[in-house]
């Protein structure tokens, strides 16, 4: 049986080893970036978010001073077993978290109507929960979400949109966020189902590995194209000009009713994401 105390501190983990090392998909396409990069600012930033990256690993330290808030995706096994309150178990995680990790955390929980600051809040950690049919372990994924990439995403509802109207709003959203969501960005966007869903289809987007293929023909298609456009704008790496404005962009649809909505949101270039699975035998799964 996957125990309460097990489910605390591997939740408390992962947000921890989140701020202080970015994804393995994401150092290689940097380094991917930083070989065709024609920009010199964007080339000098690159390098810099390289060396960064690898001394906040080797240091344990944030790699951003936005720590943002916990957010997490939980899938549970229909054959897990497990003991407790799962929600109490990741709420108590992020208490211990606070008192325990180094550097420590700034009061970023933030409540909306009196725009108090703590540590704790209403609904926090943010967690996204769905079910793996046959499954005997819990798989966690998290991805804080900071000021910086979280203000720019969107959402607006179509009627029988082409697909020109989708990237046209896509493009729309990435050119008004400029670079103020910290460049070279991951870009996720969900088309169709509700207005629910398709927010939750562009934030999983995101967590994508990047380098795969999009099993939709024509999302395929259309990622490559949207690449390509976006590192076009030339806003590049923080603003400084440049090829590469986005690390990849990650598309998911859903069927739905005469009305379409369309989401699209960010990730800086951090892409912070960390991800494990724990098994009804305890044993723990790092999965990134």
């Amino acid at each position: 049986m996957i125990s309460y105390d097990s489910i605390k501190k591997l939740s408390a983990d992962l947000y921890d080893w989140s701020l202080k090392k970015i994804p393995e998909d994401t150092k290689s396409r940097l380094d991917e970036a930083l070989k065709h990069e024609t920009g010199e600012n964007a080339r000098k930033v690159l390098n810099f978010m390289i060396k960064s990256s690898k001394l906040a690993e080797e240091k344990e330290r944030f790699l951003c001073s936005d720590a943002g808030v916990p957010v997490y995706s939980v899938k549970i096994g229909s054959q897990a077993n497990f003991e407790g309150d799962i929600k109490r178990a990741f709420v108590e995680g992020f208490d211990e978290l606070v008192k325990r990790i180094d550097p420590p955390l700034l009061k970023f929980v933030q409540n909306p109507l009196t725009n108090e600051r703590s540590f704790k809040g209403k609904d926090m950690p943010i967690i996204s929960w769905d079910i793996v049919d046959g499954a005997e372990y819990i798989d966690i994924t998290c991805s804080p979400k900071a000021l910086g990439s979280g203000r720019w995403a969107a959402l607006d509802i179509f009627v029988y949109p082409t697909l020109e109207d989708i990237e046209r709003f896509i493009m729309k959203t990435v050119i008004k966020a400029g670079s103020q969501h910290c460049p070279p960005v991951m870009i996720g966007v969900g088309i169709g189902g509700s207005f629910d869903h398709a927010a939750k289809m562009a934030k999983m987007s995101t967590l994508r590995k990047l380098g795969t293929e999009n099993p939709e023909p024509i999302l395929a298609d259309m990622e490559k194209r949207l690449l390509k456009a976006i590192n076009k704008t030339g806003f590049g790496p923080m603003g400084q000009g440049g090829d590469t404005t986005a690390l990849g962009i990650h598309i998911d649809y859903s069927a739905g009713h005469g009305f379409t909505p369309i989401a699209v949101c960010f990730n800086c270039w951090i892409n912070r994401r960390t991800r494990a699975r724990i098994h009804n035998s305890e044993k723990i799964e790092r999965l990134e």
